[in-house]
């Protein structure tokens, strides 16, 4: 198993506590959101089978992967593997969900993009099933 813990370029933040998780994930905000910069930056790192909720971004979102293997997948779509360097570009409300492969810590870098088009909106948990069956796919 892949610890990249402890390697991380920039700081793994605090726990993550609200609902939309499964597994523990860290967030540390880069660049809060405020209306000089109206484009909030955080650093997500997600322990090994962490993830999020589906979820979409009224103004869509930027991932850009640092560190660790990680899934992302739209709804509909086939799942896809991210590895370090590699860039998502979410639409806005294009149902969605992003975490850390099973067996590799994963971190990115998640740029909030038109945030004045509205929050995100958290949907249903990626069920264990539907995660557990993505390399059987």
């Amino acid at each position: 198993m892949s610890n990249l813990s402890e390697s991380v370029i920039f700081p793994k933040g605090q726990k993550i506590t609200n609902n939309y998780f499964i597994g523990e994930a860290w967030l540390e905000m880069l660049v809060p959101f405020d209306t000089t910069f109206n484009c909030p930056v955080g650093n997500v790192t997600f322990e090994p089978g962490a993830r999020n909720n589906w979820h979409k971004h009224a103004g869509g979102q930027i991932l850009l992967v640092t560190s660790g293997i990680g899934y992302y997948q739209e709804e509909g779509k086939p799942v896809q593997v991210l590895h370090e360097g590699d860039v998502v570009k979410i639409a806005p409300n294009v149902k969605h969900w992003h975490g850390a492969n099973p067996d590799s810590w994963f971190s990115h870098i998640a740029i909030s993009t038109n945030v004045h088009r509205g929050d995100t909106e958290w949907l249903k948990p990626v069920t264990d099933e539907e995660y557990n069956n993505l390399n059987k796919a």
